[in-house]
């Protein structure tokens, strides 16, 4: 017993050393999911050492945001596939339409040849479109589209031919033209009847999300499946040739995590990219391990979806991914940097960052009913678990109706603000969590700026948000009540922090946003 004794501290010592060294390893370690943000949809290529990612911002413009790695973990926006995808009233948000939970959907990144290759569609416009550029980060773009539009399809080059897989439940293929304007009229079939199949008879989402990959002379074919009472599935097909039979199985039933395909790094490790629905942030994108065994890619670990990640730690999302902005641009610097987007096409004769040097200046140009009927709102992501948003705005030029601020976006949204009503300013809360907008609070107003806050809080599903106002940015008072942030599907978005000003009177005023800053830490 002495002997035992006279070890403790040795031991103590050593279990110390251990436990240190194991949550040092674990904290250089990546963790799932790679992005607690808004990033569906991905598509994914490795250009040597490089990786580069798309996916669905749908009816934000501009869209299809591009990103990039060197660690398949930490990512950042370089490029979209396009400024405006078209000119039709929904997209344009012009008489009482809106491209809500459309615009464009699920795109197919590929390099061919130093050839960069994006393709999407869109059922607003009803067109299929393949951006091709040499220069990924830089452009120019050459947009080439058609008819009809292929639904969440994936392109593909092989022995010489391009081709193009579809559809729900029913998948086919077809040939594209060499020189993108279209498909080879009578190249159409069926590639597999029921796709759907391996994930057994009920289903309420059928095979969707198509990515076609070949490795080692096979063709593997990437879906993903809903069964009833069940969880989003990954079903893979595999074949021998393009053309099939193709054999299926599903692959992955865990948490959710599916839709997506496979990727390599310079050392021969792969891994699947998916994503999984996550409530209010939106949807999140997952890195799978995946095994080769008998010549399919067998995913996860022990079929599960790991927490940790032999890959380097996940560092902020910030400024990658979101960042703040205080809008003093010199000459030769872009307008607005990547992590913003519009909700829809801008107008552009009605918003500025250089007639007042260090500000956002958005002029009302029309009449609108509330948030989500309004042009030029200025969206970035949120990011979980937890973030806020502060706003400092300039309301001197506003006109009688308009309502100006910072909103958390979605079809349930929440707004906080400046309106001028008969003359005076008030300060306002909106929440529409149970469907309508209603004001909430309302507080005499009598400054020229004002300083806003959003906060939101994705810790486990939470999913609230609330909503703060000061005078000085140091003393904060709450404003009206907690947002309970719903992702719906008529919006098909995670939440975004939103700059609105619009009018319910007459057009003609501004306001001018002096900064937007976005923290992921309480204060």
């Amino acid at each position: 017993m002495r002997k035992i004794n006279s070890l403790l501290p040795v031991i103590t010592l050593v279990m110390a050393f251990l436990m240190s060294h194991t949550a040092m390893a674990q904290a250089q370690a990546a963790k799932n999911p790679i992005i607690h943000a808004d990033v569906p949809d991905m598509s994914m290529v490795r250009v040597g050492d490089t990786y580069y990612m798309s996916s669905t911002t749908m009816h934000m413009s501009p869209g299809v945001p591009i990103m990039k790695s060197k660690d398949l973990v930490n990512w950042e926006l370089i490029n979209y596939a396009y400024d405006r995808l078209g000119e039709v009233d929904a997209i344009n948000m012009e008489n009482g339409k809106n491209a809500y939970g459309a615009g464009s959907w699920a795109s197919c990144l590929r390099y061919h040849e130093g050839m960069y290759y994006v393709s999407t569609f869109s059922s607003t416009t009803g067109k299929t479109y393949i951006f091709t550029t040499d220069d990924l980060e830089n452009g120019p773009w050459e947009s080439h589209s058609f008819s009809p539009s292929y639904h969440d399809h994936t392109l593909f080059f092989d022995d010489g031919k391009i081709y193009l897989i579809w559809g729900g439940g029913k998948l086919s293929m077809v040939e594209v033209k060499e020189d993108l304007s279209g498909v080879k009229p009578g190249t159409e079939r069926v590639l597999i009847e029921n796709a759907t199949a391996p994930s057994g008879p009920d289903v309420m989402l059928p095979a969707e999300g198509s990515q076609l990959f070949k490795v080692d002379g096979n063709y593997y074919l990437f879906n993903i499946s809903w069964p009833q009472g069940g969880m989003r599935t990954v079903i893979v097909h595999r074949a021998d040739q393009i053309n099939g039979p193709y054999e299926g199985r599903v692959m992955l039933q865990d948490k959710g995590v599916a839709q997506g395909g496979l990727i390599d790094t310079p050392d021969g490790t792969w891994y699947a990219y998916l994503f999984r629905d996550y409530g209010a942030v939106g949807r999140i994108p997952y890195l799978v391990p995946v095994q080769w065994q008998d010549g399919w890619p067998v995913l996860g670990a022990a079929g599960k979806v790991p927490d940790q990640l032999d890959l380097p730690a996940n560092k902020s999302l910030i400024p990658g991914i979101v960042a703040s902005d205080d809008f003093d641009r010199k000459k030769k610097d872009r307008d607005l940097p990547l992590v913003w987007q519009w909700n829809h096409n801008p107008d552009p004769e009605h918003w500025s960052v250089r007639k007042r040097k260090g500000f956002l200046r958005l002029t009302t140009a029309r009449v609108d009913k509330t948030l989500v009927d309004a042009k030029n709102t200025l969206t970035q992501r949120t990011i979980g678990p937890y973030c806020e948003g502060i706003i400092k705005m300039d309301v001197s030029d506003m006109k009688d109706g308009d309502f100006a601020g910072l909103a958390l976006l979605q079809k349930l949204y929440g707004q906080v603000g400046v309106k001028a009503v008969n003359g005076e300013k008030v300060l306002v809360m909106v929440n529409a969590d149970a469907g309508e907008p209603e004001e909430i609070e309302r507080i005499p107003f009598h400054a020229n700026t004002v300083y806003l806050k959003a906060t939101g809080d994705f810790t486990e599903r939470k999913d609230e948000a609330n909503f703060y106002y000061s005078l000085d940015g140091k003393d904060w008072k709450p404003i009206g009540s907690t947002l309970h942030m719903k992702y719906t599907l008529p919006h098909f978005m995670g939440y975004r922090f939103g700059l609105f000003n619009y009018a319910t009177k007459s057009p003609g005023g501004h306001v001018d946003f002096d900064f937007f800053h976005i923290t992921d830490t309480r204060r």
